[in-house]
């Protein structure tokens, strides 16, 4: 079985379009929270992408893409170009493409129900189809960069960035392809989307205060995040810069609940991605957590991560949803970039908007200042609606 590197980065979230602004905000602690721009006057807040000049320069026709497609094929650019991959560079065949996503094309949903039942027009966009279907983002990325290799989308609610990451690292390990494009892409911030969301009773009214008392809810939030994955002797023999490796995957599901965490599921993760990846507890020095900024979900991590890792051992772990909003299907390929900039900086992202400790969310979770430290393995989670639950573990 093969090592697998990661060489590539590619990121367009709230706040940063690109890896470099997106790494500012994050050790800065920038928030990104304002009203929705599909609810005016809703006074309902979400953390959205207001730079939208990478449109113009996207390698294929903007328009015929829902806003989930746009975002993949942004951040899966920037992820190749640093990598050094292309179609023209390598075999475009032996290159995977597998995105995660949580509910694909709702924007352009959101739209043409709209037009249907609101205006009561009679013929839609003639693109609906192929904007909404939920294997577009993948699609439109292998069309875009003229990738041939296995094309698919994970769908697992907000792990399934994550999980897009774990199975494609799975892919290059098992010698299905020698590079894959993977992470998460979300576009969730249309007005019927907000709407169900906010039916629930969970979205936060002003920040998200991941693991703080104060903590009222998530924050919705739309974005993409993507990893070039690499066997390590492809990446070596073409000179390529590896900047981790993905050292360790598990998923489980809880079989229990829609909603409701299970601290089991948490910690059987964590411990066995541990196990797959040959570390202990011990060896990690940062985990980015899912930290959602719900009372349930934040307790629950808590006693989840203290029991992996020790009530007075476990390593500092913050929540970079506090400043980029939750991405849902986005959110774990997100989350995976900032904890491989974490490694390779030797800085950790801070919580941001933490103000009190709350005593059942009790370990260091850097709160609002980033901080300088060397983490050689780091640990990224995601657990998702429907107990689906995902951990990832990096190397230096």
């Amino acid at each position: 079985m093969r090592t697998v590197a990661v060489t590539g980065l590619g990121v367009i979230a709230p706040g940063g379009s690109s890896v470099e602004p997106f790494w500012d905000g994050l050790v800065a602690g920038r928030a990104v929270s304002a009203e929705a721009s599909a609810l005016p006057g809703s006074g309902l807040r979400v953390a959205e992408i207001t730079d939208n000049a990478f449109l113009n320069a996207l390698p294929v026709k903007a328009a015929a893409l829902d806003r989930n497609a746009q975002l993949a094929v942004q951040a899966a650019g920037e992820a190749l170009a640093m990598a050094g991959i292309s179609a023209e560079t390598g075999d475009p065949q032996r290159v995977a493409v597998v995105i995660g996503n949580g509910g694909a094309g709702l924007t352009t949903l959101d739209e043409q129900f709209k037009r249907l039942y609101g205006d009561q027009q009679t013929r839609l966009h003639p693109l609906a189809v192929s904007k909404s279907m939920s294997s577009s983002a993948a699609s439109w990325v292998s069309i875009a960069y003229g990738l041939r290799g296995p094309t698919f989308v994970i769908a697992s609610a907000c792990a399934s960035g994550s999980h897009a990451i774990g199975i494609a690292a799975d892919l290059v390990r098992g010698g299905i392809a020698d590079v894959a494009v993977a992470g998460g892409a979300e576009a969730p911030l249309g007005a019927g989307t907000i709407r169900a969301w906010q039916s629930m009773r969970i979205l936060a009214p002003d920040l998200c205060r991941p693991f703080a008392k104060s903590r009222q809810g998530l924050l919705l939030a739309e974005g993409a995040g993507m990893l070039v994955l690499e066997a390590e002797d492809h990446a070596k023999a073409r000179g390529a810069k590896q900047l981790a490796k993905v050292a360790g995957f598990s998923s489980s599901a809880d079989a229990r609940d829609m909603f409701d965490p299970s601290e089991d599921g948490m910690a059987f993760v964590m411990r066995d991605a541990l196990a797959r990846a040959g570390l202990s507890p011990t060896d990690i020095g940062y985990i980015n957590a899912h930290g959602t900024g719900t009372q349930a979900n934040d307790a629950v991590e808590t006693r989840a991560v203290k029991r992996v890792f020790g009530n007075d051992s476990a390593p500092p772990m913050s929540s970079t949803k506090s400043v980029t909003g939750h991405g849902l299907g986005a959110a774990g390929g997100i989350e995976a970039v900032a904890t491989v900039l974490a490694m390779t900086r030797g800085l950790l992202p801070p919580t941001a908007n933490y103000d009190e400790a709350d005593p059942e969310c009790d370990l260091d979770y850097v709160p609002n200042v980033a901080r300088e430290a060397k983490a050689s393995a780091a640990v990224s989670n995601s657990f998702a609606f429907g107990g689906l639950n995902a951990s990832l573990v990096f190397t230096a």
